[in-house]
C-alpha cells in the first residue's frame, strides 16, 4: 500500500488535476487581492511547464518559503487573518503551493481534497444558479481526476463518465437529506463581519449624486407578489429611510423611537402582497405607503419607516398589508414638527427670498404654495439628468437659478428647502418607485435602479402628503419610464432589445424559484412543503425516522441495483476458483500471478499423490479457457474438481 501511495503521477493524471484546479480556483481571485490572483496564475503556469518538461520542478524548500511570505502579505493587505476574505485568500494560496510539490497519489489526494473546500468557498460570493453550475462542473471534474488516479489506464471520456455516475447515485441522496434534514433559522456557523462587504442598497443618508450612482445598477433590490393585480404605478412608491436633517450638503435621518404598533389609524383599500426583499446589511424593510402591518421581529419609527431588528444579511421573505389612502399624522405634537422646519443659516439666500415671497403673496394656502413650486419647475425648463453640474455651497441656488439641471434628489431637496423656508413642515423621503412585471412568473421586480427621492408636507387638518416634484418634471419617471425620462447620453445605460428582456425576464424567474425554493428553503417553509406532502406534524422527531426510513430504502435500492448489474462469473473461472479454495487448506491457494501450469506444478511438488490428476484438471482448464474446445469438456472440469481429495 505504501509503495501505491507514493507511485508518482503519470502526465495524464498531472493534466486532469491541474484542470480540476483551475476550475475550482477560477471564480476566487476576482474576490481577492490582484497580487494573489496574479501569483497563483503564475504558479499554475509554473506547475503546467513542469509537466511539459519546459522548466524544472521547483525546489523542495521553496513552497514552504512562498507560504510564509504570502501569509505575510495577506495579514498586511487585510490586516488580520481571520475572517472571510483573508481565510479564502489563505486557502487559494496554500492550494496553489500545494499543486507545486505533489510528488505521488497522497499528495495528489490531498491537493483533490482541497479543491473540494475552494469549490465549497464560492458560495461565500455567489449563490445564483450560474454559481452553482460552475461549481457542479469544477465538482465532477475533481472526481474524474479522483478516479483515474484509481484507474490511471482508463481513457478520459470513462472516467469521467464514472465520475458523473457517482454524483448521480448521490444525487437522491442529496435532495433527501435537502428535503428532510431539519433546517435551522441561520447559517450553520457565524460569518465575519466581512462577509457582507460590497452589497449595495440605500443608505441614511443623501447628498447630490448619490441616488443617481445607485440607480445605474440593474440588480434586483427586492421582489413582490400581490394577491390581486398589482396596484398603479403611481401607488407604487415603497418608503424608505426618511431624512429630515439638513447640512447644507447632505440630508440624513434623525434618530428616532420605533415601537411595535402603528402610529396611525389605518383606513380605505388594502393591498396584501408578499416581499422577497435581497440582503443590503442594512436594517430597513421597505413596504408602500403605509404599512397596516409591521411582519414579525421588526418595528416602526415614528416616521412610518419599518426597521427590522438586524440588519439584513440574508434573503428575507415577509407578509405585507398596505393601505395607500390612510392619513398620517393629522395630530401629531408641533414640538415634533420644528425639526422639519429647521435649516442651516447663511446659505442660499435666493432661494430664500423666493419662498418667502410666495409665502407673503398666498398667506396660509398652503395648497396654492406646493402648486406654486411644482410650476415654477415646469416654467422654468428644468430637465432630469444623472450628470447635473457639479454645485457650490449654496447648492440649492445653484440648481433653482443656474443648472437647472438634475436627478430626483435635486428635486426633492430643493423642494423640501423651500417648504420649509416658507414656514411648512418637510422632509425628504426615500425608496424605490415603481417595477416592472415579470410576465413569466408574475412577481413585480424592483432594482436598484428603481431607487428614488420625494417629499412629503404637513398640512394641517391633513397630516403629511406625499408630493413627488420629479413626477410634475418627468411624468415618465413616474410611470416606471426612466430611460425615456433622462436624456439620450444617460439613458444609453437602460437600453435594451425586447428579445433580450424576455430572455431576463424568463432567467429572473428561473432565479426567483431558485431563491424561493433552494436558498430560501427555512423551517417555514420546510414546514409548508411536508405538510404539503400528508406529514401531519412535521417535527424533528418524525423528519428524522422518515429520513432513516427512505434513507435505508434507497441505500435497499442501490444495492439490489449494483447485484443485478454485477456481470455473472464465468463458469470456467468460477471452476477454477474453487480449486483454489479447496486447495487453500493446505496451504496452496493460487497466487495472484500465477498460470494454471505454474500452479500446477507447484501444487504437484507438494502433493505428489494428486500430481496426475491436478495435471489433468489444469490442461482441460487451459484447453476451456484458451483454446476451441467443445463444451462437453467443463462437466468433466467441475467433476474432476469436486471429486479432488488433495
Amino acid at each position: 500500500m505504501a509503495r501505491r501511495e507514493s507511485a508518482p503521477l503519470s502526465r495524464r493524471q498531472s493534466l486532469w488535476l491541474l484542470a480540476a484546479a483551475i476550475a475550482a480556483l477560477a471564480p476566487l481571485p476576482a474576490h481577492l487581492p490582484v497580487a494573489l490572483g496574479v501569483v497563483s496564475a503564475l504558479l499554475l503556469l509554473w506547475r503546467g511547464a513542469a509537466l511539459a518538461r519546459l522548466v524544472p520542478a521547483p525546489p523542495r524548500r521553496l513552497p514552504g518559503l512562498l507560504a510564509l511570505a504570502g501569509a505575510a502579505g495577506i495579514g498586511l493587505h487585510y490586516h488580520t487573518l481571520f475572517g472571510r476574505d483573508p481565510g479564502v485568500a489563505l486557502l487559494v494560496l496554500l492550494f496553489a503551493l500545494k499543486l507545486m510539490e505533489i510528488r505521488g497519489l497522497r499528495d495528489a489526494r490531498v491537493a483533490v481534497l482541497l479543491s473540494f473546500f475552494l469549490i465549497l468557498c464560492q458560495c461565500f460570493y455567489s449563490q445564483s444558479i450560474a454559481g452553482a453550475a460552475l461549481m457542479l462542473a469544477a465538482l465532477l471534474l475533481a472526481a474524474t481526476a479522483l478516479v483515474l488516479f484509481e484507474q490511471p489506464r482508463q481513457p478520459g471520456a470513462a472516467a469521467a463518465k464514472t465520475a458523473a455516475l457517482m454524483l448521480a447515485q448521490a444525487t437522491p441522496f442529496m435532495l433527501l437529506l435537502f428535503v428532510l434534514f431539519p433546517r435551522i433559522s441561520g447559517p450553520l456557523w457565524g460569518l465575519p463581519s466581512d462577509a457582507h462587504a460590497g452589497l449595495t442598497g440605500l443608505s441614511d443618508t443623501m447628498a447630490p449624486g448619490s441616488i443617481g450612482r445607485l440607480i445605474r445598477s440593474d440588480a434586483i433590490a427586492f421582489r413582490a407578489g400581490f394577491s390581486g393585480p398589482p396596484p398603479a404605478q403611481d401607488l407604487l412608491y415603497w418608503r424608505g429611510p426618511v431624512l429630515d436633517r439638513y447640512d447644507g450638503r447632505s440630508w440624513r435621518a434623525a434618530p428616532a423611537p420605533a415601537g411595535t404598533r402603528l402610529p396611525y389609524p389605518t383606513a380605505g383599500r388594502a393591498i396584501d402582497y408578499q416581499v422577497t426583499l435581497e440582503p443590503d446589511d442594512k436594517p430597513w424593510l421597505f413596504a408602500l405607503d403605509l404599512p397596516g402591518i409591521i411582519p414579525p421581529d421588526a418595528r416602526i419609527s415614528a416616521d412610518y419607516q419599518l426597521l427590522n431588528r438586524t440588519p439584513v444579511r440574508a434573503r428575507l421573505r415577509y407578509s405585507m398589508r398596505s393601505y395607500p389612502y390612510a392619513r398620517a399624522g393629522i395630530d401629531i405634537a408641533q414640538a415634533r414638527l420644528a425639526q422639519d422646519l429647521q435649516l442651516p443659516a447663511d446659505i442660499d439666500p435666493r432661494a430664500r427670498a423666493l419662498a418667502r415671497r410666495w409665502r407673503a403673496q398666498l398667506g396660509d394656502n398652503t395648497p396654492a404654495l406646493i402648486g406654486k413650486m411644482l410650476d415654477y419647475y415646469r416654467r422654468q425648463s428644468f430637465s432630469y439628468t444623472l450628470n447635473p453640474p457639479l454645485s457650490g455651497r449654496n447648492a440649492v441656488d445653484d440648481f433653482l437659478f443656474e443648472s437647472r439641471r438634475g436627478f430626483c434628489e435635486h428635486f426633492a431637496s430643493s423642494f423640501v428647502f423651500m417648504m420649509r423656508a416658507a414656514g411648512l413642515p418637510a422632509r425628504v423621503v426615500t425608496g424605490y418607485q415603481g417595477g416592472e412585471i415579470n410576465p413569466i412568473d408574475g412577481t413585480l421586480i424592483v432594482r436598484q435602479s428603481d431607487a428614488h427621492a420625494w417629499a412629503e408636507v404637513w398640512l394641517a387638518g391633513r397630516g403629511w402628503l406625499r408630493v413627488d416634484p420629479t413626477a410634475a418634471i418627468e411624468p415618465t419617471r413616474d410611470a416606471d419610464n426612466l430611460a425615456a425620462a433622462l436624456a439620450t447620453g444617460d439613458a444609453a445605460f437602460l437600453g435594451r432589445s425586447a428579445w433580450l428582456a424576455r430572455l431576463r425576464f424568463r432567467w429572473e424567474a428561473l432565479d426567483n424559484a431558485w431563491n424561493q425554493w433552494v436558498l430560501d428553503y427555512n423551517p417555514a417553509r420546510q414546514r409548508d412543503l411536508l405538510a404539503g406532502l400528508g406529514m401531519a406534524s412535521p417535527d424533528w422527531q418524525h423528519m428524522a425516522s422518515t429520513l432513516a426510513l427512505l434513507g435505508g430504502v434507497l441505500l435497499t435500492a442501490f444495492t439490489l441495483w449494483a447485484l443485478a448489474a454485477r456481470p455473472a462469473r464465468d463458469p470456467v473461472t468460477a471452476a477454477w476458483e474453487r480449486l483454489s479454495e479447496k486447495l487453500a487448506v493446505r496451504g496452496l491457494a493460487r497466487r495472484p500471478w500465477e498460470g494454471p501450469r505454474d500452479y500446477a506444478d507447484r501444487v504437484a511438488a507438494t502433493l505428489p499423490n494428486s500430481a496426475g490428476e491436478i495435471r489433468i484438471i489444469a490442461e482441460i482448464y487451459e484447453s476451456l479457457r484458451y483454446g476451441a474446445v467443445p463444451a462437453p469438456r467443463l462437466p468433466e472440469l467441475e467433476r474432476r474438481i469436486r471429486n479432488l481429495k488433495p
